[in-house]
């Protein structure tokens, strides 16, 4: 096997083991820790860790640490929260779930710059275009990435499968379920109570030994490697330590970043809408849950074959045509979302909603990093750092509100965002086909390497 490719698939299959148990368990936090909102605030601060690293750590860790020691020491941090759970309180999730944020934003970063760098050496000595390469490495790594929904909400709903049957959900509680649901107004039933403490330490245990085996299999199997061009530009000047930490916000300058803030923005709010809203608002309350994992398999696997079609079909259709169809796809749900009385008779309902959700947020999740690698190739580090710091506010600020708002506020804030989103890309599209020259070109040629992470922390 190519040396090259075998790097690849050892981190897709790091990043599967290690999100097949926070991936999970990120979905449960709204319907296990439901007490005084601890499950949407700890989400909520995890999210606020990840905005602080975005600012500073990416650029740090990986011109220090390199792209490997930086993905196992954030491995690392991810392990940690996990084990908070074990004894969930708010002193105990609260300071891991913010270790995990710090650790989040240079994982990613990590990975991303380890892939571009990656394919682009694998394309000199191939004689192949880097963005080729670098486009299909990244479609390995999100087909095998992404399954980790399908894993890790099957290990829950397995578990919490085990739990006595429930009786009929009272029409009272299907009544405030949904777009209606004010923060649970009715009282838990059967459907909303937390299961077993031992069902719960058995899936505790599952999850954190997939995210030890991750942080293992990292740093015993990936080799290191360091970027060419960054090494060429050290032995004439290396970066001070201070320049290195503003790198991240010296890319502000550039107007197209400026313009595209809302869109990662967006990519946090819909995330953070179907793991804290739709967890718990429709499919928690309406089914109970034990059926969240199997709702949320449905995402992970439609998201899971998108990711690889969009990486295929963009070039023939290019991106305009990729975000037209997640915008309108996601446009369509909402309003559903905001008609629709969830009822346990209508179970296929639940799964196309989630499939449909997985659909459009496939777009994001590619097409979003792979024109942020596009737009800014040369400073890859401090874009990727960049991209992460404004989704994790989309999910601080939609997490933050969630146990405020009425579900159906949530929704049209959504709406408004999405609308907003997609003008401001197109601004940045227009811009750039204005300014569609040689250089243009030529970046196209090198850039899409920084494509298509995604950002499912």
């Amino acid at each position: 096997m190519d040396r090259s490719l075998r790097n690849v698939l050892v981190v897709s299959l790091g990043f599967l083991l290690l999100f097949t148990a926070y991936g999970g368990l990120q979905n449960l936090q709204s319907s296990l820790y439901s007490e005084e909102g601890l499950g949407v605030t700890v989400l909520s601060t995890l999210y606020g860790g990840v905005l602080l690293s975005s600012m500073f750590l990416p650029p740090l860790l990986i011109r220090r640490l390199g792209c490997k020691w930086t993905i196992v020491l954030s491995m690392s941090c991810y392990v940690t929260f996990s084990l908070g759970n074990f004894y969930a309180s708010w002193f105990t999730l609260i300071p891991t779930s913010i270790l995990l944020g710090l650790g989040a934003a240079p994982l990613w970063s990590a990975h991303c710059t380890y892939l571009t760098i990656m394919g682009n050496t694998h394309a000199e000595k191939a004689g192949k275009a880097g963005k080729d390469v670098v486009n299909h490495y990244f479609g390995i790594f999100f087909l095998i990435f992404q399954s980790s929904g399908v894993w890790g909400n099957l290990i829950s709903s397995l578990v919490f499968g085990q739990t006595p049957t429930q009786g009929a959900i009272p029409k009272e509680q299907l009544l405030s379920c949904g777009a209606s649901d004010c923060l649970m107004a009715t009282a838990p039933t059967n459907s909303t109570q937390r299961p077993s403490q031992e069902l719960i330490y058995t899936l505790l245990g599952i999850y954190t030994g997939s995210g030890i085996l991750a942080v293992l299999l990292i740093a015993l199997f990936l080799e290191p490697i360091r970027d060419h061009q960054q090494k060429g530009d050290g032995e004439k000047k290396t970066p001070s330590i201070w320049s290195t930490l503003l790198s991240t916000f010296k890319l502000f300058r550039d107007k197209r970043l400026r313009i595209l803030v809302l869109l990662p923005m967006y990519s946090g709010f819909q995330q953070a809408f179907l793991a804290g809203d739709y967890t718990r608002s429709y499919t928690t309350c309406a089914l109970g849950i034990q059926f969240v994992g199997y709702v949320m398999i449905c995402f992970a696997a439609t998201n899971a074959l998108c990711s690889e079609l969009y990486g295929k079909l963009s070039q023939y259709t290019g991106r305009i045509a990729l975000y037209a169809l997640g915008a309108v796809t996601h446009f369509s749900c909402i309003i559903a979302l905001l008609l629709w009385k969830p009822n346990p008779d209508q179970l296929a309902v639940f799964f196309v909603f989630s499939g449909l959700w997985g659909m459009a947020d496939a777009v994001w999740q590619t097409q979003n990093n792979a024109l942020y690698g596009v737009l800014f190739e040369k400073n890859k580090e401090a874009a990727f750092a960049n991209y992460r710091l404004w989704e994790a506010t989309g999910f601080v600020i939609a997490f933050g509100y969630s146990s405020f708002l009425c579900v159906h506020v949530k929704l049209y804030i959504l709406l408004g965002v999405l609308c907003l989103a997609m003008v401001a890309y197109g601004i940045v599209e227009y811009l750039e086909s204005k300014t569609l020259t040689t250089p243009l070109a030529g970046g196209w040629t090198k850039a899409a390497e920084g494509a298509e992470t995604q950002t499912k922390m």
